[in-house]
């Protein structure tokens, strides 16, 4: 029976790592709202300028949801900075695919088109971070494929 492996090449930790960094620098002023503010208007002034369009005006909820998806962010962020395991490469792929799949839905119903520049980078990550998880063999970022021997199923402990 095939089991999903998990990528060893170590060009994907770096995958994982600097996926965090990103996360970290573009979501740490979403974290308060005093940082919030600022990250808005910026955001809605080059919006405007590149022809992309504004974000709607701020309001108590937008910028609560912003700081709890900022705090988690950032927190979750670290966390792959300070010890990356292929496993959260995994997941922080599923999690890409679900922000990509809410940003696609928000640029459909009229969201600001600067929004683009985001899906874009999520949709790399996502794909970067999950493409070498592959069932029953182990896959690294270059297509080397290490067989069934060269990586260890999930859930088990590394050699």
């Amino acid at each position: 029976m095939s089991r999903l492996r998990v990528p060893t090449h170590p060009a994907y930790l770096r995958v994982v790592r600097t996926s965090a960094w990103y996360d970290l620098v573009v979501t740490a002023g979403f974290a308060t709202p005093w940082t919030y503010a600022l990250v808005h208007d910026a955001l809605s002034s080059g919006g405007s300028a590149l022809g992309l369009g504004a974000l709607p005006e701020p309001d108590l909820w937008q910028t609560l949801f912003a700081n709890l998806m900022g705090s988690v962010v950032v927190v979750w962020a670290v966390l792959r900075i300070v010890g990356p395991l292929p496993e959260h490469g995994l997941f922080d792929g599923i999690a890409r695919t679900l922000f990509a799949t809410w940003q696609a839905y928000a640029l459909v119903h009229g969201a600001s088109r600067i929004l683009w520049l985001f899906f874009g980078v999520e949709v790399v990550f996502g794909a970067l971070q999950l493409v070498p998880w592959r069932w029953g063999r182990n896959a690294d970022l270059v297509g080397n494929d290490a067989g069934p021997a060269g990586g260890r199923p999930l859930g088990t402990a590394s050699p």
